[in-house]
């Protein structure tokens, strides 16, 4: 049965990555057509694209009271961010900036801000309320405003900095008609569609398999459907490196790690009791684990020329970091 179950889980997020993965093209092509900024485009529009697999199927696995599988996908989703920024060391930072910095100060308010709602998350695992009106929470709502104010602050600053010329997108990032946009947001619709029938059937089946296998479902939400979750991340991530962009996919993956903290409000509507008092305590670790991560991957990607740290390095320890803190999850799970 324990079989049975992993091979649905496989099938219906095979058809949830796939239609992450068209989600994360489409946005890319709608980014293109706006003019927006690589940083807030990459904050808001990719992350949130990338981040309606985790929208969705937390959702679901809410309604089927298995809040601990919703709560371990979301920090398990940012865990694997950080390993796809490792490879995106790895792979992309050009050899002649192995020993200087890949961003600049610009980029760190957005980076901070996510790694703050993640560490507000994580204690809200550990002290919470009680309390509510009308499925409006404290905890949740407080992630949700904390998020507001501070993606208009990113914008205002964004915007500053554009006008003195400080940010633009590179022009194979510029509008290519308006066609192209129409169409982009068509696809765009239809990866979303797809996702919001196909995630209930995978968050049911992960349920499953979490109680057939023996291993908890905060283990199962961190690792198996983290992964999942977040391929979406690394497609759109490479396709922004590739097309010259490193900005834009760093922006993308801790602008999905903030958008995932979200979630937990929209959560908290879909269930009749406050999310965070439902959740094992053991979740924090996974929480903490994120977050260090989240702080590392900042720490080496602005990494100073003094310190003479190449890519490999860097993006090998990132990754390493990321396989010892999976181990960890599965250790006390």
């Amino acid at each position: 049965m324990a079989a049975h179950a992993l091979v649905m889980v496989l099938l219906t997020g095979s058809a949830v990555v796939a239609a992450g993965i068209i989600l994360g093209w489409s946005a890319d092509q709608i980014a293109s057509a706006t003019g927006l900024g690589e940083l807030w485009t990459g904050w808001v529009l990719l992350a949130g694209a990338t981040s309606l697999p985790e929208f969705a199927i937390d959702t679901a696995a809410v309604k089927i009271h298995a809040p601990n599988l919703a709560c371990g996908d979301l920090f398990g989703s940012s865990l694997t961010n950080m390993a796809i920024l490792a490879l995106l060391v790895l792979w992309f930072v050009p050899a002649s900036d192995e020993n200087d910095d890949v961003l600049n100060s610009r980029d760190l308010p957005e980076a901070a801000l996510a790694i703050f709602l993640t560490t507000l998350a994580t204690a809200f695992t550990l002290a919470h309320h009680d309390i509510g009106v009308r499925g409006l929470r404290p905890e949740s709502l407080s992630i949700l405003l904390i998020w507001l104010v501070g993606t208009r602050c990113l914008y205002q600053r964004r915007r500053v900095s554009t006008q003195l010329g400080l940010g633009d997108l590179p022009g194979a990032l510029r509008s290519t008609g308006l066609k192209q946009a129409l169409r982009s947001v068509l696809v765009f619709a239809a990866g979303a569609g797809i996702i919001l029938v196909v995630a209930p059937i995978f968050a049911h089946w992960a349920s499953q398999f979490a109680a057939l296998s023996g291993w908890k479902e905060s283990f199962v939400g961190t690792w198996l459907l983290g992964c999942a979750t977040a391929l979406p991340d690394l497609v759109s991530s490479i396709t922004a490196c590739r097309l010259g962009a490193f900005e834009l996919a760093f922006a993308s993956l801790y602008g999905s790690c903030a958008f995932n903290m979200v979630v937990f409000y929209v959560m908290d509507l879909a269930s009749s009791t406050p999310v965070f008092s439902l959740l094992n305590p053991v979740l924090a670790l996974s929480g903490v684990l994120a977050t260090m991560l989240m702080i590392l991957g900042v720490s080496l990607v602005r990494v100073r020329r003094r310190l003479s740290i190449t890519r490999g390095l860097r993006g090998g320890f990132l990754l390493a970091s990321y396989g010892l803190a999976i181990w960890i999850t599965y250790r006390y799970r």
